[in-house]
């Protein structure tokens, strides 16, 4: 069997809370914290993988204006640690890493992390070895809709523009990104379900695995083993 090549791959790092609870602690946010530890094992993996894009869904616009304030400050706070640190990372600069963040971040993060994400953005926007995103403040319907109102707008200009899918695809916040080959959503083997629309037009031919390992549980072998299933699937795009 033919191995299949693996260009990109995007997860969804559910269960940090309900880890948090689970273990004993009051404080949700200690999850959030674990799940940074394990994101810095993936990433290293993703790395040693040559897998060239890796995107993360970090917070969604929901959860991020819905959740009570005091655990959206300390999650602001560990997303500005977490950038500051990617900053400075010799690993991210020696494999020429190109890390973006994309969603209504702009809108709702504090000033001080908007900083630090321009910072992290435009001291990486250079390098094209790897593509690390990050979605903050992400929900796939708003992508979506942004999209219709940029054609729209185009529309106005241009009486007689073509609907195509590389126009739908040109205007959205995922444009510069290739279609996911890989979909990983840890927290809900039980509960397999698609949160508001996750990169909707980019996951249309994607292949999907769940597992109800917790996102800071979720090791840097089962990433590997979950990698070497989907190298033997195999791939039929609707035919």
């Amino acid at each position: 069997m033919k191995t299949r090549i693996l260009k990109h791959v995007a997860i969804i790092p559910d269960g940090n809370r309900r880890w948090a609870i689970a273990n004993g602690f009051k404080q949700v946010w200690k999850g959030h914290e674990k799940g940074v530890e394990r994101l810095k094992e993936i990433l290293k993996i993703a790395y040693d993988l040559k897998i060239p894009y890796l995107t993360l869904w970090i917070g969604s616009f929901d959860n991020l204006t819905k959740r009570p304030p005091s655990e959206v400050k300390v999650l602001f706070k560990i997303y500005k640690e977490t950038f500051q640190k990617l900053i400075k990372e010799p690993k991210i600069h020696r494999e020429k890493v190109k890390v973006n963040i994309l969603g209504k971040w702009e809108e709702i993060l504090p000033l001080d992390v908007k900083k630090v994400v321009q910072k992290l953005i435009e001291s990486t926007k250079n390098y094209s070895r790897f593509f690390l995103t990050f979605l903050l403040a992400y929900n796939g319907t708003d992508e979506m809709l942004e999209c219709i109102k940029k054609i729209v707008e185009l529309s106005k200009r241009e009486p007689n523009l073509k609907i195509t899918p590389d126009l739908i695809k040109e205007n959205l916040w995922t444009k510069d990104l290739p279609p996911v080959d890989l979909i990983i959503r840890t927290g809900c083997d039980d509960d397999p379900h698609w949160s508001a629309g996750f990169m909707m037009w980019d996951s249309a031919y994607s292949q999907l695995h769940f597992t109800k390992t917790l996102f800071p549980d979720f090791s840097s072998e089962e990433f590997k083993q979950i990698i070497d299933s989907y190298k033997k699937r195999e791939r039929r795009f609707g035919s």
